[in-house]
């Protein structure tokens, strides 16, 4: 389980319905090649759970009520893109905190900005994530939040493949809050869950 098990966002994958939900429709079993560069035999397609409001609702739920426990003094949701905007969004409606989207790099067109959504200096946000491995793309964006001034102590995701992200962000001053990580992952796989993928 995740290390947060006294927290809200804890939960047990043998009997949570939305966990066997998430895992049922989101985890894919074949060969895959991680954004981090390692291969796995499976892999959790997010957009599976982001694009889809019976399961983006719930889990946003949950990650809300993380974000209470955890960061009560945030104003707002930072999310990178693409990934992290629909679970950004729904957690904005969820909490009513207003939120910001993290680019990968600047438009070349527009107002250039790295970060969408007006923000203020000083302001304390919370990072949230779809699925954590080694944890680039959040210190990837949590390096273009706090050039801009804002503070950034406690990030959210939904699954942390425990491939190093965790202690990575802990390196930079962030606290991961995971909802699922990778025991949750494996007894999720061998219990059969999800859909296999041709090669």
């Amino acid at each position: 389980m995740a290390p947060d098990a006294t927290s809200p966002e804890a939960t047990s994958p043998a009997v949570d319905p939305l966990v066997v939900s998430l895992f049922d429709r989101a985890l894919l079993r074949g060969e895959f090649t991680l954004r981090s560069g390692a291969t796995s035999d499976r892999y959790f397609d997010k957009y599976r759970v982001t694009c889809d409001p019976a399961l983006l609702g719930p889990v946003a739920t949950r990650l809300a009520a993380t974000l209470a426990q955890v960061a009560p003094d945030a104003v707002r949701i930072a999310g990178p893109e693409l990934g992290a905007v629909p679970l950004a969004a729904a957690l904005a409606l969820e909490t009513g905190l207003p939120f910001a989207i993290v680019r990968g790099a600047a438009k070349a067109y527009g107002t250039a900005n790295r970060i969408e959504g007006p923000i203020a200096t000083g302001e304390r946000a919370v990072l949230v994530e779809d699925v954590v491995t080694s944890g680039g793309a959040a210190i990837d964006a949590l390096e273009v939040l706090r050039d801009a001034g804002i503070v950034v102590t406690h990030a959210l995701c939904v699954l942390d493949r425990d491939g190093g992200g965790r202690e990575a962000l802990a390196a930079a001053g962030v606290q991961l809050h995971a909802l699922l990580d990778a025991a949750d992952l494996d007894a999720a796989f061998d219990a059969g869950l999800g859909t296999e993928v041709p090669a």
